[in-house]
C-alpha cells in the first residue's frame, strides 16, 4: 500500500483555497469526540478553504437497520453541524444519499480495489471484535469512503489518527484507477492535525457511538451528566494522589487550556481530590461550552422546515461537481 502524504497546515496552505472535505455519520448524537476530533476544525477551515462537508447515512447502514431512527438521526446529524458553527452558505453541506452519483461512482471504484486491500482494514477487524456485524457493508467501507472523497476532487482530507489508512486505501485506489485511465481523480494528501489525538470516551476505548461509550453535544440534560457520572477512573483512595492518566483527566483537559491542564494536573497528585466533584466540574464547563450551540440547536428543532431547505441548497450543489466527476470516470472507462 502506498502511504498517503501527512501533511500539517501551515500558514502557506492555508492561503490557498484548497478543497477540504470531511464528513460525519448520523449514527447517534454528535459528541465531544465528533467535535474536538473534527468538527471544531472544519469550522476554522471555513475562511480559508473551499469546504465540503456531508452527512455520511449510506455509511451509518452498518450500525443502523431501523427507518424512523435514521430519518432522526440524519436530521439532527444535519443540525447539528450548523448549530456548532457550519455555515451552508459559505461552505457546501449535503446529505451523503442525496447525491446519488456517489454510490454510483462506488460500484466503478469496487472493481479497482482488490480484496486484499478491504482485509488489511484494521477498523473493519476492530469493529467486528467489538460485536458489529460482518456484513459487506462494513467490509467495503472503504471504497464507499474513497467516492465520497474522490467524486468531490478534494485536496485534502482531515482525519484522526485513527482514520489514516483508509485515506491511504483512497489513495491506492485514485492512484490506480488514474494509472489505468488518465488523470481523472483528484489525488487527495490527508491532514492530521498536529494536536489530534484520539478522544477517548467514558471508558477508556475511542469515543465512537458505536460502542456507546460518548458525551453528546445535545439532548437530554439527564442523559449527558449520567454519562459523565459514568466515567472509569482508578481505584485510587481519597488520600492518595490520583492516576492523569485516565479517562476523567483526558475528557476534562479538552476543555481546558495549558494553565488549566497544569492546575488539573496538580489536583490530581494532591491527596484529598474527590471523583465526585471532578466529574461535576466536568459536567458544568461542557454545558456552558455549548451553550449557545444548544439554543441555535433548540431553535432548528422548531423551525424544521429551514433545515430541510438548507439541505437542498446543499445537495444541488455537491450534485454538480460529483455529475461532472462521474461522467469523466464513465467517459474514461468506456461507459458513452
Amino acid at each position: 500500500m502506498q502511504a498517503g502524504k501527512i501533511i500539517y497546515l501551515s500558514t502557506e496552505i492555508k492561503m490557498k483555497k484548497k478543497r477540504i472535505l470531511s464528513g460525519a455519520q448520523p449514527s447517534g448524537l454528535l459528541h465531544i469526540g465528533n467535535y474536538f476530533g473534527m468538527i471544531r476544525r472544519m469550522i476554522d477551515f471555513q475562511d480559508s478553504s473551499d469546504l465540503f462537508c456531508f452527512i455520511a447515512n449510506y455509511h451509518s447502514l452498518t450500525s443502523i437497520n431501523n427507518k424512523e431512527e435514521l430519518e432522526k438521526n440524519t436530521f439532527n446529524a444535519f443540525s447539528d453541524l450548523l448549530a456548532l458553527g457550519l455555515d451552508s452558505k459559505r461552505s457546501t453541506v449535503w446529505v451523503q444519499s442525496h447525491v446519488p452519483a456517489v454510490t454510483e461512482l462506488t460500484w466503478i471504484l469496487s472493481n479497482f480495489t482488490s480484496v486484499g486491500l478491504m482485509q488489511r482494514s484494521t477498523s473493519y477487524k476492530d469493529k467486528v471484535a467489538n460485536g458489529l456485524s460482518p456484513n459487506m457493508g462494513l467490509f467495503s467501507y472503504p471504497v464507499l469512503m474513497a467516492s465520497d472523497i474522490l467524486a468531490f476532487q478534494s485536496d485534502i482530507v482531515p482525519v484522526g489518527k485513527d482514520q489514516k489508512q483508509h485515506l491511504e486505501m483512497t489513495r491506492d485506489i485514485a492512484i490506480k484507477f488514474n494509472n489505468t485511465h488518465g488523470e481523472v481523480f483528484t489525488i487527495p494528501e490527508v491532514d492530521i492535525g498536529e494536536n489530534n489525538e484520539i478522544i477517548f470516551g467514558i471508558d477508556g476505548k475511542k469515543m465512537s457511538k458505536s460502542y456507546n461509550n460518548t458525551i453528546p453535544i445535545f439532548g437530554n440534560e439527564d442523559y449527558i451528566k449520567n454519562q459523565i457520572m459514568n466515567i472509569i477512573t482508578d481505584s485510587a483512595g481519597l488520600n492518595e494522589p490520583k492516576d492523569i492518566d485516565t479517562p476523567l483527566f483526558k475528557i476534562y483537559s479538552l476543555f481546558l487550556d495549558e494553565e488549566g491542564k497544569n492546575e488539573l494536573k496538580d489536583r490530581y497528585l494532591t491527596p484529598g481530590l474527590k471523583y465526585m466533584s471532578v466529574k461535576n466540574e466536568l459536567y458544568d464547563h461542557v454545558m456552558d461550552y455549548f451553550s449557545k450551540q444548544r439554543a441555535l440547536k433548540q431553535n432548528y428543532l422548531d423551525n424544521p422546515d429551514d433545515i430541510f431547505d438548507l439541505m437542498d441548497l446543499g445537495s444541488k450543489k455537491a450534485e454538480i461537481i460529483a455529475s461532472e466527476t462521474l461522467s469523466n470516470v464513465k467517459k474514461s472507462i468506456g461507459m458513452v
